[in-house]
C-alpha cells in the first residue's frame, strides 16, 4: 500500500502543470453554480431586487426562475506560490457554460432552490485540439430567513431602522457533471469535480436605497470517495478527499429609480475563495489546494414590479502575483435573467 500511496503521488506530480493550467475547469462549475444560488448582487433580495446572479427569493414571492450563460477565457495561470506564468504561445482555452435554476417558497421563512447548467469545452494547447461538453455539477440550497418585514429603507430615523436582514443556509453540491473519476482523456474532458459537497452560509444584507451592502460567508466539507480511474486508466483504488472549502463575499451596489420605478442596479463585488490540500488515503497532496481574489462589477435591470430582472456582470483575469495560488486567471463575461411569481 505504502508503494501505491508514492506511486499515486508520483503521478499527481507528473500531472502537475497540465492541472494546474485547467483546474479551473473542473472547480468552475460548482465555484460559478455556487454564485448562481447565493450571490447577492443587487438591490435589496428581501425587498424584490437582486440580479440573475441571486437564486434567492425576495419576501412576496412564491417561484423564481433563472437562466444564464458565462463565457471563461482563460489567460495564463499562477503556481502554488502566487506566480503568474503565461500560457505556452497560441493556446486558446474557453469555457461555455448555460446555467438555469429554481427556488420555491416553502413557508413564511423557508425557500429552497435547484441549480445546474450544461458545459462547453473549447480548448487548444501546445498542439492539442478539443471541444468537448457535458452536464455540470448541481447544487441544492435550503434557506431560512431570520426577519418577517421587509428590511429595506429610504431613510434612517431610527437605530432599528439598520436592522438588516439575515439569511441562514445549507447547501449541498451533487457531482452531476464529468470528473477526472469518469472515462475521460484528458483535463480538457471535464465538466465537474466527482465530490460531494455540504456547505453552511450566512448572507447579511442592508438596504438603505439607494445603496445595498451585502456580505456572505460560506463554509463547507467534501465527502471522501473512492477512486479506481484517473483520467480514463484504472489505478489500484484509493480512498480521496477534497480539503475544506471557505468563501466569503462583499458587494457594494447603487440603484438609479425612474419615475416608473423601473430599477438601475451597477455593483462592484470582491471574492475570496480559499480551498485547502486535497488528501490521498489520509495523506496530503500539496499540488491541490488553492486560494483566489476576484473583483467583479455587474449592472442589472429590473423591471418596477420587479419580476422581470436582467443582467450583466464581468470579473477581469488581474495578473498580479499573489492574487491566486494554484488557480488559472480568467476573464468571466455573464449574462443572465430572473423571473419572479408572486
Amino acid at each position: 500500500m505504502a508503494a501505491f500511496e508514492e506511486q499515486a503521488r508520483l503521478r499527481l506530480r507528473s500531472h502537475r502543470n497540465m492541472k494546474t493550467i485547467i483546474f479551473g475547469m473542473a472547480s468552475a462549475i460548482p465555484f460559478v453554480l455556487f454564485f448562481l444560488v447565493v450571490k447577492p448582487l443587487h438591490a435589496g433580495s428581501c425587498c424584490g431586487g437582486g440580479t440573475a446572479g441571486a437564486l434567492l427569493l425576495p419576501k412576496s414571492a412564491q417561484w423564481l426562475f433563472a437562466a444564464s450563460g458565462d463565457l471563461e477565457k482563460y489567460s495564463g495561470y499562477f503556481d502554488r506560490d502566487g506566480k503568474y506564468l503565461n500560457d505556452p504561445p497560441r493556446s486558446d482555452l474557453r469555457q461555455y457554460r448555460a446555467q438555469g435554476g429554481v427556488a420555491v417558497r416553502l413557508a413564511s421563512r423557508w425557500q429552497a432552490a435547484l441549480a445546474s447548467g450544461y458545459v462547453f469545452n473549447s480548448n487548444r494547447y501546445t498542439g492539442l485540439v478539443s471541444k468537448t461538453h457535458g452536464p455540470a455539477d448541481s447544487v441544492l440550497s435550503l434557506t431560512y430567513e431570520t426577519f418577517d418585514n421587509m428590511r429595506c429603507v429610504w431613510r434612517v430615523r431610527q437605530w432599528a431602522d439598520l436592522t438588516p436582514a439575515v439569511y441562514l443556509a445549507s447547501q449541498l453540491t451533487l457531482p452531476t457533471g464529468v470528473s477526472p473519476y469518469d472515462n475521460v482523456q484528458s483535463s480538457f474532458d471535464i465538466t465537474g469535480r466527482g465530490f460531494y459537497r455540504i456547505e453552511g452560509k450566512v448572507i447579511v444584507e442592508k438596504t438603505v436605497y439607494p445603496f445595498t451592502l451585502a456580505l456572505t460567508a460560506l463554509y463547507g466539507t467534501h465527502f471522501a470517495r473512492p477512486v479506481n480511474r484517473d483520467y480514463g486508466l484504472f489505478v489500484e483504488p484509493y480512498r480521496k478527499r477534497l480539503g475544506d472549502r471557505f468563501t466569503g463575499i462583499a458587494t457594494l451596489s447603487y440603484t438609479y429609480f425612474t419615475e416608473s420605478m423601473a430599477g438601475l442596479t451597477i455593483g462592484a463585488t470582491y471574492t475570496y475563495l480559499h480551498e485547502a490540500d486535497a488528501t490521498i488515503n489520509g495523506y496530503v497532496d500539496k499540488t491541490t489546494g488553492f486560494e483566489r481574489h476576484l473583483f467583479g462589477a455587474s449592472l442589472a435591470w429590473a423591471t418596477p414590479e420587479r419580476e422581470l430582472v436582467y443582467s450583466v456582470s464581468y470579473n477581469p483575469a488581474l495578473h498580479e502575483s499573489g492574487l491566486q495560488k494554484n488557480f488559472p486567471a480568467t476573464h468571466v463575461v455573464s449574462i443572465g435573467v430572473n423571473y419572479v411569481l408572486r
